[in-house]
């Protein structure tokens, strides 16, 4: 245990961040497989491909919902967990990932109950069409099933890459996307079952993760233990990680309201070969943003341990290094789609009306990628340091205030309705950018002479 703060608190950050980064940005790819290799296999089912695909795109909406709740709790929890590390206060660390893990349990429960129940309701209200509810409702009612699994594995995985076990985490990741490649084709196309047997390749292959996930926080090799006399601990250790961890939450729960959003608006100017493109624009868009946030998680321990510590040197580094990296990659993936968009839209269809008309709303859709390693910086720092306001002030800003709007305010704006719609990405992504970018620098500062009140002179 020694070895590994030593390691946090001393290693030169550059190899340090990198170290711990690799591992996390190689298990957030993998980690978008699931989905991913599913609307892959889907979109390629003979004759109703393209169908299934948008059915499956609509059950994304909620997907994203059952992912922010554990990043409700595990976003918030794993930066506390390492700032008690840096202050060598183990016992109130093991108590928030007990008391997090306890209340995934809870919140597992009430959202499995929920999907089983209400499923075809929200995905009509989401989006889905005459022609597409029944491959919506066929893939969400099985992976209804699997939500204790998907809350658990995401929620704890964080808890390993806090402590700085990056490789444990990506092979948490690795072993249920790999399980999910190998099954996939299997249940789809083997057992004839379509998208819900996509839906089972799923939930099996997360339910190996889960168990790998528990199986180390409960070993000897783990830092901090997963005790069961911590599950339900006091609400003073927490109600703070929640209130961490709303920002997380806000940015992927309005996702899911945004992707309603978008596919309700889409499906009345431009019907479901819009909806459709919608699908293969956002699943190019997770993939493509995967690695920046995986660096964002790498540097977290480091930034969260060292802002405990009172290291302020460490933690501007850090920040920093964790800037100019995410701003490479930014401009390198706005500069390929722009370049090659209908190499990005094959992967998912090759029916060529839905390609044609797809590339041309990804360029639309990708404009304002070339500044938004800005933000996934700046917003894992607010986090990292405890930063709640901060954080939830720029997840609202971008989702709330200004994309929300945008959606039904361009396509009155421009001839073509459905291109308003698509802009309306780019353009809220360009002013958020440039709120986070002003609010960062104040934020930073001031917490910079919190941990070193020398600074001030």
């Amino acid at each position: 245990m020694t070895d590994k703060k030593e390691l946090l608190g001393t290693a030169p950050v550059g190899k340090l961040l990198f170290k711990l980064a690799i591992p996390t940005v190689i298990a957030q790819l993998i980690n978008m497989l699931y989905n991913i290799v599913d609307r892959i296999y889907i979109g390629h089912i003979p004759e109703v491909g393209d169908l299934a695909l948008t059915g499956v795109g609509v059950c994304m909406p909620v997907i994203m919902i059952v992912s922010a709740f554990a990043a409700l709790v595990s976003s918030g929890g794993a930066p506390r967990a390492s700032i008690f590390m840096g202050k060598q206060d183990v016992e109130s660390a093991e108590k928030t990932l007990g008391g997090c893990f306890g209340l995934q349990l809870v919140i597992s429960a009430i959202l499995t109950t929920v999907l089983l129940i209400w499923n075809r309701d929200f995905l009509l209200a989401f989006g889905a069409s005459e022609n597409t509810i029944g491959y919506a409702v066929d893939y969400m009612s099985v992976y209804a099933l699997g939500t204790l699994f998907v809350q658990l594995t995401l929620g704890m995985n964080a808890f390993i890459t806090a402590q700085g076990f990056t490789k444990i985490s990506m092979l948490s990741v690795i072993v249920g996307a790999v399980a999910n490649i190998i099954l996939d084709p299997i249940f789809i196309y083997g057992f004839g079952m379509g998208v819900s047997g996509a839906a089972c390749a799923t939930i099996i292959s997360q339910a190996l993760s889960c168990v790998w996930v528990i199986s180390f926080l409960c070993s000897k090799h783990s830092l901090l233990k997963l005790r069961p006399k911590n599950f339900f601990t006091s609400p003073k250790i927490v109600l703070p990680c929640i209130a961490l961890g709303t920002a997380t939450f806000i940015m992927q729960a309005s996702e899911s309201v945004i992707s309603v959003c978008f596919n309700s608006s889409l499906l009345a100017y431009g019907g479901d070969i819009a909806v459709g493109a919608m699908t293969i624009l956002t699943s190019v868009m997770q993939f493509a943003m995967l690695p920046p946030q995986g660096i964002a998680q790498g540097a977290q321990p480091i930034l969260s341990y060292n802002y405990g510590a009172k290291n302020a040197d460490r933690v501007k580094q850090t920040y920093r290094i964790l800037l100019k990296t995410c701003l490479i990659y930014s401009v390198t993936v706005w500069a390929l789609v722009m370049l090659f968009p209908r190499v990005f839209v094959a992967i998912f269809n090759s029916k060529p009306e839905l390609v044609a008309f797809a590339s041309n709303a990804l360029r639309i859709y990708f404009a304002g990628m070339v500044l938004f390693g800005i933000q996934i910086a700046c917003q894992m720092t607010f986090v990292s340091l405890g930063k709640a306001l901060s954080s939830v002030s720029v997840a609202v800003v971008r989702k709330f205030v200004l994309l929300l709007p945008l959606i039904y305010i361009m396509p009155h704006v421009v001839s073509d309705p459905t291109v308003g719609v698509y802009l309306a990405e780019p353009i809220a992504d360009v002013i958020a950018v440039t709120f986070t970018a002003v609010l960062f620098i104040f934020q930073f500062k001031k917490a910079l002479k919190k941990i070193e009140p020398e600074m001030m002179e």
